[in-house]
């Protein structure tokens, strides 16, 4: 399981860019006029984890298998979306089907490249995207609410449970206030989730910089972070245009071209992390002679749902976990120095798995 993680905001911020570096591939058209992304594209590249390698090596793994994310660039918003501006319709129905929205923000100044708006205000950028998306929420919720409403009248009781529920959200979209800031318990975030709001997804703020900002940022970049940390959202600092001359290097030199702009790693690995955070995800590992593989969960999956993620059968069928932590692998050389040491534990089904275990399920076929 990794994530879908679709790339917005306004035309002409370098969402395109920024894709095209991610996947290192061309297939979004890059160009300096709205709407030069259409259809959404699509790319799913390896979430990079030194971990897995260490691993490998220990075992002598033949291959490498990293977990995967998807990114999705979807083509830019305008003021008017929510009411079918530009290519608004269509823009909105992309964004409803990722799991998280990676919202991309011009935080750079370039005459060459016209802002929409006729100016530099990633903050004023953000509101204006984040208003069409909360006003086409709220105008779906409000065709929605009615047939509930009356269901709900009449007794039934997943209609008032789900009314419930959309009037927690309905209550801040009039506020103006976007839906991912409902309390809900954890029994109510499923069903939420399943509303299909816009402003319930999780978002990250990716600051696309200039080349001599991407290591400290700059006051545009500032300004966001403060309005994510106001939001309890996150934010990540990124050079789209570093990113894309790293991604067309030989993977041997990337490291010191990175160095000598004073970054220690590709904006990749730190949008990915970002992203693990804002959604609650975590890596477990299997480790063999044939494979070392990196798997993702949600934090809080128990042992059988991490064997599900391999496969359906293992879940059903689950015995136990054979699980080593990760650092306790490393340390003792594997699972033998592991089990000489007392490091190799025996799970049952109500063991909730850790970031970086090194696990092997038994099942019952």
């Amino acid at each position: 399981m990794g994530f879908k993680c679709g790339i917005v905001g306004l035309p002409n911020v370098g969402k395109s860019t920024l894709f095209n570096a991610l996947t290192q591939t061309a297939a979004a058209q890059a160009a300096n006029y709205p709407f030069c992304t259409i259809e959404p594209n699509v790319g799913d590249v390896a979430v990079p984890d030194p971990r897995l390698e260490k691993l490998a090596a220990i075992a002598k793994s033949q291959q490498l298998v990293p977990t995967r994310i998807t990114f999705v660039d979807i083509a830019g918003l305008v003021r008017g979306a929510s009411k079918g501006e530009g290519l608004g319709n269509q823009f909105l129905a992309n964004i409803r089907e990722v799991d998280a929205v990676a919202h991309v923000l011009r935080c750079f100044e370039d005459d060459d490249i016209t802002h929409v708006e006729g100016r530099i205000d990633p903050v004023s950028d953000a509101e204006t995207v984040e208003t069409e998306l909360m006003l086409a929420d709220l105008d779906s919720l409000e065709r929605r609410v009615v047939p509930i409403e009356k269901k709900a009248k009449s007794g039934e009781k997943e209609a008032k449970e789900q009314l419930a529920l959309m009037m927690k959200a309905l209550v801040l979209l009039r506020e103006g206030r976007p839906a991912r800031l409902a309390e809900l318990s954890a029994e109510e975030r499923v069903p939420f989730s399943q509303l299909g709001l816009m402003t319930a997804k999780p978002v990250l703020y990716v600051c696309n910089v200039d080349e001599g900002s991407a290591a400290a940022g700059n006051k545009f970049s500032a300004a966001v972070e403060a309005m994510a940390r106001r939001q309890g959202a996150g934010a990540v600092v990124i050079s789209a245009r570093i990113e894309e001359e790293v991604a067309q290097l030989p993977p041997a030199e990337r490291a010191e071209f990175l160095s000598s702009l004073g970054l220690e790693e590709p904006g990749l690995n730190r949008l990915i992390r970002a992203g693990y955070r804002l959604l609650g995800l975590l890596t477990f590992f299997t480790v063999g002679p044939k494979e070392a593989r990196a798997w993702t969960v949600t934090q809080g999956s128990r042992a059988p749902q991490g064997a599900g993620v391999i496969h359906t059968d293992f879940e059903h069928g689950f015995i136990r976990a054979e699980t080593i932590a990760y650092d306790d692998y490393i340390a003792n050389n594997g699972e033998a120095g592991a089990r000489d040491a007392g490091k190799f534990r025996l799970e049952g089904k109500d063991y909730v798995i850790a970031d970086g275990d090194v696990m092997h399920f038994r099942f019952n076929t």
